[in-house]
């Protein structure tokens, strides 16, 4: 699922429905030419490379990721599949391949304005860049994130911390127009039903996008954090009669075919 360091299969892995309907909904709109080889950047615990051995069952298929946890979890999951122990920025097969799947992973990558072109480059003809990217900065669960993050007890340890790489989707477009012969790119608000109310949204969130800031605190620093964290959520996300609360979830798609 990602690039950046130190994640945990387990806590990544609790709400793995929910996180793997996307790379479905993406492999779909994916659809062209017969894919032969394929590599799964970010392949996080192997759910998103189960799902696209299941779209391409005859396929030669690699997953990356830079986090051994991950990979570990991947190779247990699907022990015939090769996963190997890799950071996309510095990710040099010369290929060709016949899809790039990079689900929820390349928002923590920087440097898009290089990186996607050189990711098109190692595409054979008519195959695709299948790229899925959270778009929920404007979320008040990131909002409250970084609003907490300023606080005075730890805003010059936090400052800066969310600085992922996300752009609109005509800069995309216009990015990999020139090297593509078509780009499809498209929205969609996903609304998570999860059960256990607002400590649910923490856990969510802990096996992502609270991970660099928890990162930068000792454990009772992390646990005042996440404390004064679920109090602002509780007064941005209701919670249902059955205890459920719907998280609100935009997510980019783009699929570049070369």
């Amino acid at each position: 699922m990602t690039t950046a360091s130190g994640w945990q299969a387990k806590q990544y892995s609790l709400f793995e429905a929910e996180r793997t309907r996307p790379v479905r909904d993406l492999l779909h709109g994916a659809q062209g030419a017969p894919i032969r080889t394929a590599v799964d950047l970010g392949c996080g615990p192997g759910n998103s490379t189960e799902a696209l051995i299941a779209y391409a069952p005859e396929a030669s298929v690699i997953g990356i990721d830079n986090s051994q946890d991950m990979i570990d979890a991947a190779r247990k999951r699907l022990p015939r599949v090769t996963f190997e122990l890799a950071d996309i920025a510095a990710w040099d097969d010369a290929g060709p391949c016949d899809l790039i799947l990079a689900n929820a992973s390349l928002q923590w990558v920087p440097g898009h304005d290089m990186l996607l072109p050189r990711l098109v480059a190692k595409l054979a003809p008519n195959g695709r860049l299948a790229i899925q990217m959270p778009d929920n900065l404007d979320e008040p669960a990131h909002v409250l994130m970084r609003e907490v993050a300023s606080d005075a007890r730890w805003r010059e340890r936090l400052q800066g911390v969310e600085r992922t790489a996300r752009f609109s989707a005509e800069w995309y477009y216009r990015l990999l127009k020139p090297h593509c012969m078509r780009v499809d790119v498209w929205r969609t608000t996903y609304h998570h039903a999860l059960d256990g109310g607002i400590d649910a949204v923490v856990e969510w969130f802990k096996g992502s996008a609270l991970r660099p800031f928890l990162a930068k605190l000792d454990a009772g620093e992390q646990a005042d954090f996440l404390s004064q964290y679920r109090s602002a959520l509780a007064s941005a996300y209701t919670v249902l009669d059955d205890g459920s609360v719907l998280l609100p979830f935009p997510r980019l798609f783009i699929v570049a075919t070369r």
